[in-house]
C-alpha cells in the first residue's frame, strides 16, 4: 500500500471544487512518500525536523525505493521543507506516468481537466478500489495530504485526527508548503499584472 500511489489515485478520481495545482500535488506526493518511509522504518525525524535516515531497505514500490535512495545520508542531514521541495520537483508527472506505464490510468482529450493537462480515465484496478476504500475510510493522513493538494476542503473537526508527532510534522511542513507555494504563485500574479499595466500606460 503506497500513500502518493493511493494520493495521485485520488486526485484524478475526485471531483474537485477547482483545479488541483501540479505543484500543490507534488509538495503533498513527496508529504505521503515522508510518511510512508516513516511508517516503514526507513527515516525518522529528529526535534528540529531534519531527516535521519535508516539503513537501506527495499520497499516493495519503485518510487519509494527511489525516494528512499534520494535521502542525504549526511550530517546535518536534510530539513523537511528542503526535501518536500527537492523531491516534489516533478513527482506529480513521475506518480502519473508510473499508472500509465502500469495501464491504470489512459489518456482522453476534454476540456474539463483534473489539472491543467489532457483529462485521465481510471481502470477499474485492484489499486484504484484500495484508494478508494481508504478514502470512503476516511484516513485522516489520507485527507490531510488531499486537503494540502486541493483536492477537498480543510479537515473538519469531528474528522479522524492523527496523533503520531513525527506525522503531525510531516503533515504540518506539507501544508506550510503549499501555503509558501500560493503566495509566490499570488506575487507573481501581481507583479505580471503590475508590467501589463505599466506596458499598457496605465
Amino acid at each position: 500500500m503506497s500513500t502518493p500511489r493511493d494520493l495521485m489515485i485520488v486526485a484524478l478520481d475526485v471531483a474537485s471544487a477547482r483545479p488541483v495545482e501540479r505543484g500543490d500535488l507534488a509538495l503533498a506526493l513527496a508529504g505521503a512518500e515522508a510518511y510512508d518511509l516513516l511508517r516503514a522504518e526507513a527515516i525518522g525525524l529528529d526535534g528540529g525536523g531534519r531527516i535521519l535516515p535508516r539503513p537501506r531497505t527495499r520497499l516493495g514500490d519503485r518510487l519509494l525505493d527511489e525516494a528512499a535512495a534520494a535521502l542525504l545520508r549526511e550530517a546535518p542531514y536534510e530539513s523537511l521543507p528542503d526535501w518536500l521541495w527537492r523531491r516534489g520537483r516533478g513527482l506529480a508527472a513521475a506518480y502519473l506516468a508510473a499508472l500509465e506505464e502500469e495501464g491504470q490510468v489512459t489518456w482522453e482529450r476534454t476540456r474539463r481537466l483534473p489539472f491543467r493537462g489532457s483529462r485521465t480515465v481510471l481502470g477499474d484496478t485492484e489499486a484504484r478500489r484500495r484508494a478508494a476504500f481508504r478514502w470512503a475510510a476516511d484516513e485522516p493522513v489520507l485527507l490531510a495530504l488531499a486537503a494540502a493538494a486541493g483536492i477537498r476542503d480543510e479537515i473538519a473537526p469531528d474528522e479522524p485526527a492523527v496523533t503520531d508527532d513525527a506525522v503531525l510534522t510531516v503533515l504540518a511542513t506539507v501544508h506550510d508548503a503549499v501555503m509558501e507555494l500560493e503566495a509566490v504563485r499570488r506575487r507573481r500574479a501581481i507583479e505580471e499584472a503590475a508590467f501589463a499595466n505599466v506596458w499598457r500606460g496605465a
